[in-house]
């Protein structure tokens, strides 16, 4: 079997405030005042997850705060084999925390180009925005995004409870001004979630979306459709959405047609960076090196990367599969 931290990898679905080392969140929570505890435990539901990331959001206060974490993703994420990454950040929400709608985002997007300029991996953000919260500072969000290029897409994001009907005419106008939608649907919802997502929430990629395999109807349009679902398998565990990573439904989407991507969503929290994620779902389902870097294909496909990125990891996915490992 060839190594997996070197297969070159994309990652779309994966949270930038959930990416934070521990030993930095702990040094920008003293700068700033807050107390991180040295251990902060496992977490397996949704409300412990977000008890966890109200404290990260906490730490994050200043331009060089969130310079440093995107720069540290970068970093990280090289480290994985990640050569294209698009990653999610709750930009309004932050901005309006702080008083200053601009300065999270324009403080990240300048980490995310150090770290391209140090480490060679090339970063989009999307912009998403919690369905728990206001149809105006979604539509915020959407105005931050229009203001930069770096800014693939935005989305919903959040508790699947909170119907997306609401916010149906900031991503009808997003996609009319030709920005990218994804949106999280299909994890802890089922089906229904999914139709509006991909009806009026104009979703192109389905975050999640494990809960398609409850409507054989809408596994065939979405197969049909060619929609790629950005599949998280540890996180999906972690927070309850499936019992076992033996139990979770990858295999049987992959066998039902479907686009899968692999992704990690909150790898820190998880303690799951991306090539931990493909080296669990290799030895859990006894998958060989075509079937992973065919994981990894769907990502590049998947992408909203430019064509120039996406032929070029095509070729380096070949080499990997060609050139025996050392």
């Amino acid at each position: 079997m060839r190594n997996l931290l070197s297969l070159p990898k994309t990652h779309l679905h994966v949270h930038l405030e959930s990416t934070v080392r521990r030993a930095t969140l702990r040094e920008i929570g003293a700068a700033n005042g807050v107390q991180v505890p040295g251990d902060m435990g496992a977490f397996g539901s949704f409300a412990a997850f977000f008890a966890q990331n109200d404290l990260v959001r906490a730490c994050l206060q200043r331009p060089a705060d969130f310079r440093r974490i995107a720069y540290e993703f970068c970093e990280d994420e090289t480290t994985q084999g990640t050569r294209y990454a698009e990653v999610s950040f709750t930009a309004a929400a932050h901005g309006e925390r702080l008083g200053d709608l601009d300065m999270p985002l324009t403080a990240v997007l300048e980490g995310l180009e150090a770290g391209r300029e140090a480490f060679g991996i090339e970063c989009r953000l999307i912009l998403d925005h919690s369905r728990r919260r206001s149809v105006e500072r979604a539509w915020r969000t959407l105005d931050l995004a229009r203001r930069h290029d770096a800014v693939v897409a935005v989305g919903l994001a959040g508790d699947e409870s909170h119907p997306g009907d609401p916010f149906d005419n900031v991503f009808a106008a997003a996609h009319d001004e030709g920005l990218h939608v994804v949106h999280h649907a299909g994890e802890g919802e089922g089906p229904a979630s999914i139709r509006q997502a991909l009806g009026p929430g104009r979703t192109e990629r389905l975050g999640h979306g494990i809960r398609i395999l409850d409507d054989p109807d809408l596994v065939a349009e979405v197969r049909d459709r060619r929609i790629p679902l950005e599949v998280c398998p540890t996180s999906n565990v972690a927070l309850g959405f499936a019992p076992t990573l033996k139990d979770h439904p990858l295999p049987r989407l992959l066998d039902a047609g479907l686009v899968v991507t692999l992704n990690t969503d909150i790898p820190a929290l998880i303690d799951t960076p991306l090539a931990t994620e493909y080296a669990r779902v290799r030895d859990t389902f006894a998958y060989d090196d075509r079937t992973m870097a065919a994981l990894a294909r769907a990502g590049v496909d998947a992408s909203f990367a430019p064509t120039p990125i996406k032929v070029a990891l095509h070729q380096a996915l070949d080499t990997w599969l060609t050139v025996p490992t050392p």
